[in-house]
C-alpha cells in the first residue's frame, strides 16, 4: 500500500474506528508500542543509562569472564535511538562513551585488528553526527581525548582516524 492510499484509507475512516486500529497496533506490534511509549514518556537519561550499561558489559562483564567486545550491540541501541528520535547531546554521548569504553578495554587487553577498524567506524560515524548536529563545540574537547588515546595506546590505524577529524575540520 503506497503512501498516497495509506492517507486516503485513514481519511475515510470514522474517528471511532480509527481508534481502534490505533490500539490495535499499539497491542500488536511492539515497536509501535515502544514508540508511542516513548512519545508520551521520553524517558531519555533512563533509555540512554541502560544502553551504556549494556554496552560496557560487553567489555567488563559482571556475570561472565570473557569480554565479547562487540560493537553490534552498540549500534543496535545507537540505530534504534535514531528512529526513535532521541534527543541529539544524549545520543552523541552515547556515542562516544562507546568508543571509550573500547579503549579502556584496550589500554588494558590485547584485541584483534578487526576490532580497530570497527572503533574507526564507530568515531566516524560519532564524528559526522556531531557535526551535522551542531554539537562540536560541546563535544570537542572528548573526541580530541578518544583521538588523544589512539596515538598514546598507537593503534594501527591511528592515520585513518587523524582523516576522520580531518573531514570536520
Amino acid at each position: 500500500m503506497s503512501k498516497r492510499a495509506l492517507k486516503e484509507f485513514i481519511q475515510s475512516l470514522p474517528k471511532k474506528e480509527l481508534e481502534l486500529q490505533l490500539i490495535d497496533l499499539y497491542e500488536r506490534f511492539p515497536m509501535v508500542k515502544e514508540y508511542y511509549d516513548f512519545v508520551f514518556n521520553p524517558k531519555e537519561d533512563k533509555l540512554i543509562q541502560e544502553a551504556k550499561t549494556k554496552i560496557a558489559n560487553e567489555y567488563f562483564p559482571v556475570k561472565r569472564k570473557r569480554a565479547r567486545m562487540r560493537r553490534s550491540i552498540a549500534q543496535k541501541y545507537i540505530k534504534h535511538f535514531l528512529k526513535l528520535g532521541v534527543e541529539p547531546h544524549l545520543l552523541a554521548d552515547l556515542m562516544l562513551f562507546n568508543i571509550e569504553i573500547a579503549q579502556t578495554f584496550s589500554s588494558e587487553k590485547k584485541v584483534a585488528d578487526t576490532f580497530y577498524k570497527s572503533m574507526l567506524n564507530s568515531f566516524d560515524q560519532a564524528v559526522v553526527y556531531v557535526s551535522q548536529q551542531g554539537l562540536l563545540p560541546d563535544f570537542r574537547n572528548r573526541i580530541a581525548i578518544i583521538f588523544n588515546k589512539v596515538e598514546e595506546q598507537e593503534w594501527p590505524n591511528y592515520t585513518e582516524f587523524s582523516a576522520v577529524l580531518d573531514k570536520v575540520d
